[in-house]
């Protein structure tokens, strides 16, 4: 079953409050996503603990409800 963006978004806002959230679909089916998100929490973070803390927000679902996601991250500019 496909996921909805607004259900992604959802899930990473529970545990990246701050997170300024960018989806689209790539494939037009709900089921293979790009994602740009943008948090404080990432700040001092490798990239690979980002998309981690990402991964982790979406609580499992990748490979299952959730089949792709080409994921940036990136820290907000001041």
């Amino acid at each position: 079953m496909p996921m909805p963006a607004a259900d992604i978004e959802r899930l990473i806002k529970v545990s990246l409050p701050d997170a300024a959230i960018e989806l689209k679909d790539l494939a037009g089916d709900n089921d293979h996503w790009a994602a740009h998100v943008v948090s404080a929490a990432f700040k001092g973070k490798s990239r690979v603990q980002q998309h981690q803390m990402v991964y982790d927000a979406l609580g499992g679902r990748m490979g299952g409800v959730l089949h792709a996601l080409q994921l940036t991250t990136g820290v907000p500019t001041e």
